[in-house]
């Protein structure tokens, strides 16, 4: 499949992203970014921002990036995947929305993404615009996953994609609510799977 040249080391930027699905990411943005903007839930400090804005980029296309960068249930301390390096101590809990803007600045993406720092729902009240792409890989409790699809996935263009990150069918591998949302995805008969490249999973709207 078609791949673009990455500007920056994207391995080096802090995240749960691995290389073969933030590519799988890539190229499904390369696709669908030639219909329209596309939406991520879920950036984090960059990342998978870098892998689908490169995409976008390259067909003049918009990524909007939407988090409320505090991170996620399992970033807080105590938790598993918390970092001290981002904890912020006037809020309590993380700040990762710095080196956010560090990664797209040094990846050139100033031109292509547009960041949406708050919280999923509130976003969602004024959103008119259809999505070719959706990239769902927010908070991993059961109430944000759930909130995520059902706000955002319905946003989605006939043939356009949603994809979902963290998808374990074995509980033991990973946390439930992702593989819950895909689930539901399947179950509504307006999306089919396409791919599947670890815990990400590609889907295509149907109509």
């Amino acid at each position: 499949m078609t791949r673009l040249a990455l500007p920056i080391d994207v391995e080096a930027v802090k995240g749960f992203m691995p290389e073969d699905e933030g590519w799988a990411l890539h190229e499904a943005a390369l696709e669908a970014s030639k219909l329209g903007p596309v939406l991520e839930i879920g950036s984090y400090c960059g990342k998978s921002t870098v892998y689908i804005g490169i995409a976008a980029q390259a067909n003049d296309a918009v990524l909007f990036a939407l988090d409320h960068h505090y991170g996620s249930e399992e970033n807080q301390r105590g938790w598993e995947h918390h970092d001290e390096a981002l904890y912020d101590a006037e809020t309590g809990r993380l700040n990762t929305f710095p080196l956010f803007r560090q990664t797209i600045r040094s990846a050139e993406l100033e031109d292509t993404v547009v960041p949406l720092v708050a919280p999923s729902a509130v976003v969602s009240k004024g959103w008119a615009t259809p999505l070719a792409m959706v990239f769902i890989d927010g908070g991993h409790g059961m109430e944000p996953a759930l909130t995520d699809y059902r706000l955002w996935a319905p946003r989605v263009m006939p043939g356009g994609i949603l994809c979902i990150h963290d998808v374990f069918p074995n509980p033991e591998d990973g946390g439930r609510p992702p593989y819950e949302i895909y689930k539901l995805a399947i179950a509504s008969g307006l999306f089919e799977e396409e791919r599947a490249v670890g815990s990400l999973r590609v889907l295509r709207r149907l109509g």
